[in-house]
């Protein structure tokens, strides 16, 4: 009966040993980033950056999960692109990952899977939420910014009408009130029949 005890002992001594041994290794693997939440739109271009510290060349594992699918984009090493993302991703030896051409379809959560040489593992999560690029609303906008720009030449039309309009009124004006200039008109001499009498010696 000792010994079964013994052996129970021991097996329960070498899991506590393993299990501080394999929290050991994983918390010599370090990820961080400064930024976990990413907003994009359409066709835009998302940099999960990341900083990975760990014994040995670690190899690398990026995967994307929403509530539909699950499925592997990229690790290394060595490097290994899926084919759905073969021209869209750029892996960095770091561990970070650039994510080009975004689709809706891209919005969900990314992990990146640190695994060390001795076979011990580490998680991170991001968030990326993809936009829709309304190309209604542009096209209301550049409508209505032509619009303005119509009514604001109409207004500069309108001013510089007025404008003339009121120099013409003006001149006019002063025309008016300039006094007219009548021709004089010169009275001819008429001879005197009593001018030319001898004067009269009383």
């Amino acid at each position: 009966m000792w010994p079964t005890r013994l052996r129970v002992v021991q097996d329960a001594a070498v899991f506590v040993i393993l299990t501080l041994y394999t929290s050991h290794l994983a918390g010599s693997i370090s990820i961080s980033s400064s930024q976990r939440s990413f907003t994009r739109s359409v066709q835009d271009s998302v940099f999960f950056s990341v900083d990975v510290t760990c014994s040995g060349v670690p190899n690398v594992q990026w995967t994307f999960m929403s509530s539909a699918v699950s499925r592997l984009i990229v690790t290394w090493q060595p490097l290994n692109i899926t084919e759905d993302y073969s021209n869209r991703v750029q892996a960095f030896a770091n561990g970070s990952m650039v994510l080009s051409d975004l689709r809706l379809q891209d919005t969900g959560y990314y992990v990146v899977t640190i695994t060390d040489a001795a076979g011990s593992s580490k998680d991170a999560g991001f968030v990326l939420k993809v936009n829709e690029v309304l190309y209604e609303d542009l096209h209301y906008l550049l409508i209505t910014a032509l619009a303005l720009a119509a009514m604001a030449v109409l207004s500069m039309l309108s001013m510089w009408l007025l404008h003339k309009a009121y120099k013409k009124m003006v001149v006019w004006r002063r025309r008016r009130r300039m006094p007219a200039n009548d021709a004089t008109e010169l009275q001819p001499f008429e001879d005197n029949p009593d001018n030319n009498r001898p004067e009269t010696v009383n």
